[in-house]
């Protein structure tokens, strides 16, 4: 364990301590530090930009984690009942999105977003050309329209996840649940959702992280326009420590920005956890005799 171990102390647990040390002070990277107290944690909750994307990346989550979750619920739930030629290639094809590049996965969807891209020309060609604009340039539609983006990349991963839990249940809890005269929807909540609990709690970890930290699709995006309207936490991090050179801004700006993750983390975490005394999916008891 012990290169594993090294290789995490110095490039996770070092950089980490030099970041909390750091954001005490008042640095460029250049001259001698001074410290600044608290003052730079302060200015993260007083500065008005810094709180409305802090905002925007908590609409982000409805985005890139409660709907990926809930197409990987639907897709992984209809995969797994249906047998059809080329299932799993259907699969690896919903899957792609997670493996690309988020650059390569920016570029292409500006150019499908833009003023004169493909979904415009859709929305021309059916009649809707009176809701064509331009996606990621217009204020009211820049931010969604990132969103859905991140929806596009996530729900893969998701259903993958779901996907391999499913694979573990019990199928005699399935047979059970026909008997008692449930049908596939039911089947789906009092069945395999109850046991796909912590394939959930992974899938929501992972998303909600991904989505208060995303820096890259916005970036190579909007680059938090137009004005600030898509502007999120790691961004002002990024423009704080490598154009502005205020590394102590940035670095206590990146600290709450971990601790924010921690916390949600850990209600997600406490949400999703299987209850004690739990009652048992319909037909267990018979599925188990």
């Amino acid at each position: 364990m012990a290169p594993a171990l090294i290789f995490f102390v110095v490039f996770v647990i070092y950089p980490i301590v030099v970041s909390i040390r750091t954001s005490f002070y008042n640095y460029d990277g250049l001259t001698v530090a001074t410290p600044a107290g608290l003052s730079n944690y302060v200015n993260v909750f007083v500065d008005p930009d810094l709180r409305a994307a802090l905002l925007h990346s908590l609409l982000l989550l409805v985005f890139y984690s409660a709907l990926p979750v809930c197409i990987g619920l639907v897709l992984a739930g209809t995969m797994s009942r249906i047998r059809v030629y080329g299932l799993t290639v259907f699969r690896a094809v919903l899957f792609l999105p997670q493996i690309l590049s988020s650059v390569v996965v920016a570029v292409a969807w500006r150019g499908l977003l833009a003023s004169d891209g493909p979904v415009n020309g859709v929305l021309e060609h059916v009649g809707l050309g009176s809701l064509a604009t331009s996606w990621l340039g217009n204020f009211n539609t820049a931010l969604p329209s990132i969103g859905i983006i991140g929806t596009w990349v996530e729900y893969g991963l998701c259903m993958v996840l779901f996907l391999a839990g499913i694979v573990t249940i019990d199928r005699s809890l399935y047979e059970a649940a026909r008997l008692d005269g449930a049908g596939p929807v039911r089947e789906f909540f009092a069945v395999t959702l109850p046991a796909l609990r912590p394939q959930i709690s992974i899938a929501l970890i992972l998303t909600i992280t991904f989505a208060l930290r995303n820096f890259d699709l916005i970036w190579n995006t909007t680059r938090g326009g137009p004005g600030t309207s898509t502007t999120v936490p790691s961004l002002f991090v990024y423009l704080d420590a490598f154009q502005n050179r205020e590394l102590g801004q940035a670095s206590a700006l990146a600290v709450v920005l971990t601790i924010i993750i921690l916390i949600v983390v850990a209600i997600v975490q406490v949400a999703v956890r299987e209850p004690s005394g739990r009652p048992r999916p319909v037909g267990a008891e018979r599925g188990t005799r």
